[in-house]
């Protein structure tokens, strides 16, 4: 049986306010999540900063349609990541990304830097079926690591993500968790069941029932 890799706690950095925050951190989360498409306009300042992180540094730009920022085209997404990628640990980039982002995934692998592939439904859990394809196509396309974020309003589309969690992680690599009603049940969940990354604000929630990093410290011990 293959033996997941051990979960890490990943501090979003969504706000001004969080990256100053971030900077400042004498006892830093094991990563960081930048989210450049929150950051518009500010790429020098940003960029700046980096190099007072405590932690290595997880890179997206999220796509409008999965809860991205500021109606980013895929071409100024793209940029944004091919600017920030030599600063890198890993790159986050949507499955409905990896077609048009060909080259740059090319290129991530290439400087042996680590690929999320992820998937975020603001609407509901899909069925059991259509987890399993995007898992599969993620596998296909040679991910490090799924990340899959699904609105879990209520109890049958939590037991339904936590069953295919279950199932996917004797595969490979993978994050999960839940927003909506049933938001923050999701995050305790997936911690008893050692998702590989939890997602934990800095200042203010992103996401409905999203904990702090504080609180999943103490989650995780």
């Amino acid at each position: 049986m293959r033996k997941p890799s051990p979960p890490q706690i990943v501090g979003v950095i969504f706000t001004r306010a969080d990256l100053q925050r971030a900077v400042r951190m004498r006892n830093p989360p094991d990563l960081f999540e930048l989210r450049l498409d929150a950051f518009l306009g500010r790429d020098d300042e940003v960029e700046a900063a980096l190099a007072d992180l405590g932690a290595p540094l997880i890179i997206t730009a999220r796509h409008p349609l999965e809860g991205g920022s500021n109606q980013l085209s895929a071409r100024k997404r793209r940029g944004l990541l091919w600017r920030f990628l030599p600063h890198a640990a890993y790159v986050d980039i949507e499955l409905r990304s990896a077609g048009p982002f060909a080259a740059l995934l090319a290129e991530v692998r290439a400087k042996r830097v680590r690929t999320i592939l992820s998937f975020h439904d603001l609407k509901k859990t899909p069925s059991r079926s259509r987890l399993d394809e995007i898992a599969r196509v993620a596998r296909s396309l040679g991910a490090d690591l799924l990340k899959i974020a699904t609105r879990t309003d209520t109890v049958a589309e939590l037991d339904r993500l936590l069953d295919f969690f279950r199932g996917e992680r004797l595969r490979s690599d993978i994050a999960a968790m839940g927003i909506g009603r049933l938001g923050r049940a999701s995050r305790f969940e997936f911690a008893r069941h050692r998702s590989v990354l939890h997602y934990g604000h800095l200042r203010q929630p992103q996401a409905e029932g999203q904990l702090s990093v504080a609180q999943l410290r103490r989650l995780l011990k």
